[in-house]
């Protein structure tokens, strides 16, 4: 049986909700995380690493630009040689945005697709890289309700978000032979965060009824995922509240 506490987990995009969350799970069943941020949040960052280490586990942030090409290989590079080797990666960055198509501007557009999609290539590409050789390992994508319904207002987020739905089932029919499992969790719904509490406070009362996402829960799920039998891989699943309409 794999000693979680020899290996390493990536999460990139490890905000102040779930990706704080994830971090926190796998820290808790024994790995080493690297959470990921670009460096205007090393605060916080800063405090998610140091709330592992006082729970007893094992952490070191990382400030990336998920965007930047040589800043992704080198993250990879230091953690597989310098903390562990890589066992999982998550893909977590937001890049959700409104705005009416006349007013998506070229840099919008082209900044959300490199935030969500082209941020998930390099990602997904350096960590087949480390997990291919061992012949396991588990590459998560996580998605939103724009990864299968384009939304109005929304033309920069769902084009990105459908990409990156789609490298991921590339990756999956490519990599499951090679033993690295690969799956896109679709997020549909709001979820427990600050933002969502200062800006739709109306559904954030929600949260009193169980209406909003849990991101400990959500954590839970990535972790089920990944401890999945290869004999049963999932490779896409949906998460939402159970008042939630879709």
């Amino acid at each position: 049986m794999k000693n979680n506490s020899e290996y390493s987990a990536i999460i990139i995009g490890a905000g102040v909700a779930t990706g704080s969350a994830l971090t926190k799970k796998f820290a808790k069943e024994g790995y080493k995380v690297c959470p990921v941020r670009r460096g205007t949040n090393a605060s916080d960052l800063k405090d998610l690493e140091d709330e592992i280490k006082q729970d007893g586990g094992w952490a070191q942030g990382f400030t990336v630009d998920a965007r930047d090409e040589d800043a992704i290989k080198k993250l990879f590079k230091e953690v597989e040689e310098e903390v562990a080797p890589i066992d999982v990666v998550i893909f977590n960055p937001g890049a959700n945005v409104f705005f009416p198509i006349e007013e998506t501007t070229a840099r919008v557009y082209r900044k959300v697709w490199e935030m969500a999609t082209f941020a998930g290539f390099l990602t997904g590409r350096e960590a087949t890289k480390y997990m291919k050789p061992r012949g396991h390992g588990s590459i998560l994508f996580t998605g939103a309700t724009a990864s299968i319904r384009g939304g109005a207002g929304f033309s920069a987020f769902a084009g990105a978000k459908f990409a990156l739905r789609a490298l991921s089932q590339s990756m999956a029919r490519e990599l499951g032979p090679q033993g690295i499992h690969v799956a896109h969790i679709i997020i549909d719904g709001a979820i427990d965060t600050p933002w969502i509490k200062e800006n739709f406070p109306d559904t954030y009362a929600l949260k009193e009824k169980d209406g909003i996402l849990s991101p400990e829960k959500i954590a839970e799920t990535y972790w089920n995922i990944h401890s999945q039998d290869r004999t049963a891989w999932t490779q896409e699943l949906d998460l939402r509240p159970y008042m939630e309409k879709f």
